[in-house]
């Protein structure tokens, strides 16, 4: 009997399969695809997988709406837990953009780590979605938990990691994150299966 696919081989035959389909419809199958993927193999519920989604949606157009360009906000649902990270431009539109999330139906626990400030720069911003992305892909040949059981943002080069995990994953997780170069702190919101 032959082993089972690895996420990592997984996640290339998936690519080599998406530059094979080049038509109108390859994004739809492949993305209904990868999100079964996902939600298959996830610690939360289809029903909260879903929640989320809905979550942050619904944040981020209260939040918008309400504070347009005073703000560069992330909304990471995980387990109807928000994280809010960017940048507010005072205090009360920081606070203001807790109490909009907070009152989004589901919404469990809000965790504020916005900033006040001036607003983060394009360069800034494509900056932490690079350090996310390497932050992943060192997640997938780590040892002692699965890279998709952790939540990876970045925010100012500080790294946020939600998930549901028993605490020596966090504590492995923790570790590749915060040996990661360029990574400057590494803030846990963890729950914890033990």
């Amino acid at each position: 009997m032959k082993p089972c696919l690895s996420l990592r081989q997984l996640l290339v035959l998936t690519v080599a399969a998406a530059s094979v389909w080049l038509t109108a419809c390859a994004p739809l199958v492949i993305g209904g695809a990868a999100t079964a993927v996902v939600v298959a193999d996830d610690r939360r519920s289809t029903g909260v997988f879903i929640d989320d989604e809905n979550i942050e949606t619904r944040a981020l157009f209260r939040v918008k709406n309400r504070f347009g360009e005073q703000v560069h906000v992330n909304i990471t649902s995980y387990n109807r837990q928000v994280l809010l990270s960017g940048e507010a431009t005072t205090e009360a539109v920081r606070q203001g953009v807790e109490q909009e999330v907070s009152a989004v139906p589901g919404v469990k626990r809000v965790f504020n780590e916005m900033t006040v400030g001036p607003l983060a720069s394009l360069l800034a911003s494509s900056n932490d979605s690079r350090l996310t992305t390497i932050v992943k892909a060192r997640f997938l040949d780590a040892k002692g938990f699965q890279a998709n059981h952790v939540k990876v943002v970045t925010e100012a080069g500080v790294v946020y990691l939600l998930g549901m995990v028993k605490r020596s994953e966090a504590d492995a997780a923790t570790q590749v994150a915060s040996t990661t170069a360029g990574v400057k702190r590494v803030v846990r919101l963890f729950e914890y299966l033990d």
